[in-house]
């Protein structure tokens, strides 16, 4: 109670003394809070009193300096930064011990200027033009004011016009907007290096001046510290070299300027312009990259990426979990040793555009070749770059033409406008993966399959583009061309830039923006952001090739045809592809199962010969013996009528079949006998708009007695339709033998007869369409040959003797083909053959067991043994 009355009545009695006028604060003047005091400077810049923060809302007050009148408050300076006060009740005062004190309401006090301890009633304090709150003493020799304390010395957030950044000043950032509580980053003079400066987030190098890929500028300074700056942190003194781009700088340029350190750890320099605005003329550092040694050591920088950092090719992060965390600090490390064994196990990675820490050593190289061999002769050098000796003297600067890093790269950031080359020093087995991958295109390296060029790569995956100059990849996407930030061949994922959020919900909506055309590699993850979208490939088919050396990059693989044409490095035998390493593998139980294969199949393939050869003896024997019996039954019987259900079956089926082979014999064939046919008939007009008019385009052979040609139905089906010609008598014989024949045959093996059309002259056979055409297209081929192996053809010569099997034993109707040849053997999308062609064939009756015929037919016999009868049974 006795402090608080003490506080008020001193208050009281000091305010009649120096009520009249604020210009400064005795013993026996203080402002205070309550009364709504302040300090002004004499011309009326700058105000010193009690504020709460902008934006704040609570009641915690400071004593503090702003710029007078400005309509927002631009706080310079506080005293009482980590003690606010909590009311009104705050006093600023000269104590009786002469310093400047912030007392509260019950006179404890909460800031200080920690001066010795002196009683004097001359000191005083007063707010300069400035903005420099000094504290003063008169000496009693000469009885003039010396200056025992400023503000200007004991400096927050802010630097002002006429303060001096030397070795003991500290900005220190506020700890939010609305906190002036010391925050987490200090500005100060680097102490390791002369005229460059640091910025600490704690204990950490945050940024620091002097370390930009062009090292130090035309003008002797730091680029990333312009010389106008360092000019106006040094109070006006230090010496700057000037040039066209640089006019004279003088103090007056100054007035109405400053310079802080933001709470986010930025160095902020600005200027008052004729808007009666604070401009942002400068700012360091202006982005992620900027920060010191972002990315840690060997790690690249890219601030327009949404994943900012990623390790140099032959190089992988330190700690997995941390980069995942997007925790870059610690930066990455080698993958293989430099200088292993000797200089020959060692390459240079090539960057364009690259900015970097500053070298450890320099000197004038006649050439790159001398800058190059100088650091692969010293196993401790990381990197190196050179340049044109011409355009170091036309820049004005006498820096050397070659610069040598003995240390770890840090501070590297790629794509920087204004940069270096950067030539670093790797394993070479840490960027030449396969002979047929493309080249490094700046911090990227293009994996196989993906390729930016006709010469490298896989043909499929060519949808990349790479600026040499400055080591951009673009990738080509049915929607336009996209920025790659990033290609990652563990997971075979790379992630373009888009810069536009639509851009992602269309992809994820199944909308055409990342719709790629297929067949393609290419397909979009499920990460999408509106910056951002991922994609990912598929595992490379064999390499392509031309000639047998192509395929010296994959052993135990040689250059073939494929299926479907092309040539390719397909593994030797007992090997297989292996998509994820890309290499031929060994199948180490490929030789047993080969053997097994084999020789079950050999058995299996010589019982059904034997099976088919005696299912044939036994068809003749009780065709021969069926017959003999049916003849004397007739004559036995007569006319007899068959006396139950399956017997009136049996003669309906013989007397179809019966009907059929008058059909044919008679020489008749007219629209009404379409009611006996099983087949659909279809309208000349359908057939003409399927074929296209049978036009060329659509031909697909030549035969005895007609054209075929390829159709197509509107819903999709496609079809072989088998046009007989109008000049061909004998063709017409076949035509109808075709027709009643194939309608009753249902067999997997025999091919099938979808329909036919009869328009006056025009006779037309429907068949399924058949991809892989006939047998001899492919046994005669050189290059389909091949893909006929031993698997293959024992399935297709399996396919043809259960075909005629059924022809001759199993079908409701005996049939003999009499024009089997490779030609009329035809394979369907999975390579089953399918007997056609039964232009030629000849039907049994019931009771018939021999057949003769008069001419020759088919391709058995030559012509010469044509006028001899012969049996085709």
């Amino acid at each position: 109670m006795l402090p608080t009355l003490f506080l008020h009545t001193f208050l009281f009695c000091t305010s009649l003394l120096c009520s009249s006028a604020k210009e400064t604060i005795t013993v026996n003047c203080s402002i205070s809070d309550g009364e709504g005091d302040s300090l002004i400077s004499p011309g009326k810049r700058f105000e010193l009193g009690f504020f709460t923060p902008n934006g704040s809302s609570n009641t915690r007050r400071y004593v503090g300096i702003w710029y007078y009148g400005s309509n927002q408050q631009t706080v310079v300076w506080v005293a009482n930064r980590d003690k606010p006060l909590l009311d009104d009740s705050g006093v600023l005062v000269v104590s009786e011990d002469g310093n400047l004190k912030v007392l509260d309401g019950s006179g404890k006090s909460l800031w200080t200027t920690n001066l010795q301890a002196v009683s004097s009633g001359y000191r005083k304090a007063k707010l300069t033009d400035a903005g420099n709150l000094m504290l003063s003493d008169k000496e009693q020799e000469n009885h003039s004011a010396s200056i025992i304390w400023q503000s200007f010395d004991n400096p927050t957030d802010t630097f002002l016009p006429g303060m001096k950044m030397d070795g003991d000043m500290i900005l220190t950032s506020w700890k939010s907007y609305d906190d002036p509580a010391p925050g987490n980053f200090t500005f100060q003079i680097d102490q390791e290096r002369v005229n460059q400066f640091i910025v600490w987030k704690r204990t950490t190098r945050y940024w620091k001046s002097g370390v930009s890929g062009r090292f130090i500028g035309p003008d002797g300074m730091p680029s990333a510290m312009p010389s106008a700056i360092s000019f106006f942190l040094s109070n006006f003194t230090s010496v700057v070299l000037h040039n066209e781009s640089m006019p004279h700088l003088t103090s007056s340029l100054y007035s109405d300027t400053r310079l802080i350190i933001s709470f986010s750890g930025q160095i902020q320099y600005f200027k008052w312009d004729s808007e009666k605005i604070w401009a942002l003329i400068w700012a360091e550092p202006r982005d992620k990259c900027s920060v010191y040694n972002a990315c840690g050591n060997f790690g690249s920088c890219n601030s327009i990426n949404d994943l900012t950092c990623k390790c140099l090719p032959g190089f992988a992060p330190s700690s997995a979990e941390n980069w995942n965390s997007q925790d870059y600090f610690d930066g990455c490390t080698r993958k293989s040793r430099i200088c292993d064994k000797n200089a020959a196990s060692d390459t240079f990675l090539s960057l364009n555009m690259m900015e970097v820490g500053n070298p450890d050593s320099q000197f004038n190289a006649k050439n790159e070749v001398e800058c190059k061999l100088e650091c692969l002769n010293n196993c401790q050098c990381q990197a190196y770059s050179y340049e044109e000796l011409d355009i170091v003297r036309q820049s004005g600067s006498t820096i050397a033409a070659c610069w040598i890093w003995l240390e770890d790269l840090n501070n590297i950031q790629e794509e920087y406008e204004g940069g270096r080359n950067l030539n670093v020093r790797l394993a070479v087995s840490d960027v030449e993966s396969t002979r047929r991958s493309c080249e490094t295109c700046g911090t990227n390296l293009i994996h196989y399959p993906l390729s930016t060029g006709p010469k490298c790569g896989d043909a499929m995956y060519l949808s990349f583009h790479c600026n040499i100059s400055s080591g951009e990849v673009t990738f080509y996407a049915p929607s336009g061309t996209f920025r790659v930030t990033s290609i990652n061949s563990e997971t075979r994922k790379f992630i373009i830039q888009t810069n536009d959020a639509n851009d992602c919900k269309a992809g994820n909506s199944g909308d055409n923006f990342f719709q790629f055309k297929q067949p393609s590699p290419f397909h979009v993850t499920s990460r999408c952001n509106a910056e951002e979208v991922e994609i990912g490939w598929d595992p490379p088919p064999e390499p392509t090739c031309s000639s047998p050396t192509d395929c010296k990059d994959w052993p135990n693989s040689s250059c073939n045809v494929t299926s479907n044409g092309k040539k390719r490095c397909l593994c030797n035998e007992s090997f297989r592809w292996d998509n994820l390493s890309l290499n031929c593998t060994e199948d180490r139980g490929y030789r047993k199962k080969r053997y097994k294969s084999f020789t079950r199949k050999m058995a299996l393939a010589l019982i059904l010969v034997i099976a088919f050869l005696s299912g044939v003896v036994l068809i003749i024997l009780s065709s021969t013996i069926v017959y003999v019996y049916l003849q004397r039954r007739k004559l036995a019987e007569g006319e007899g009528i068959w006396g139950n259900n399956h017997r009136n079956s049996a003669l309906h089926l013989y007397d179809s079949a019966r009907h059929v082979k008058d059909l044919i014999d008679s020489g008749r064939f007219k629209e009404d006998d379409t009611d006996r046919i099983e087949v659909p008939f279809f309208q000349l007009e359908s057939i003409l708009a399927a074929t296209n008019y049978f036009s060329n385009a659509n031909k697909l052979g030549q035969g005895g007695f007609g054209a075929v040609y390829k159709g197509k139905f509107p819903e999709g089906r496609e079809i072989a339709v088998k046009r007989l010609s109008s000049g061909s008598g004998q063709g017409l014989e076949e035509f109808k033998n075709e027709v009643v024949l194939i309608a009753r045959l249902q067999h997997r093996n025999l091919v099938r007869l979808l329909g036919y059309c009869v328009a006056g002259d025009e006779k037309m056979l429907l068949y399924e369409y058949m991809p892989n055409k006939s047998l001899d297209s492919f046994i005669f081929d050189r290059k389909l040959s091949i893909l006929l192996d031993w698997d293959m053809r024992y399935r297709v010569i399996s396919g043809i003797a259960r075909g005629l099997l059924y022809l001759h034993q199993d079908s409701r109707l005996r049939i003999i083909h009499r024009d089997l040849k490779t030609s009329n053997i035809l394979l369907d999308e999975e390579m089953n053959p399918k007997i056609s062609d039964f232009g030629l064939a000849r039907i049994f009756g019931g009771k018939e067991t021999a057949a003769n015929t008069n001419r020759v037919v088919g391709t058995y016999f030559d012509e010469a043994v044509a006028t001899c009868p012969l049996s085709t049974h």
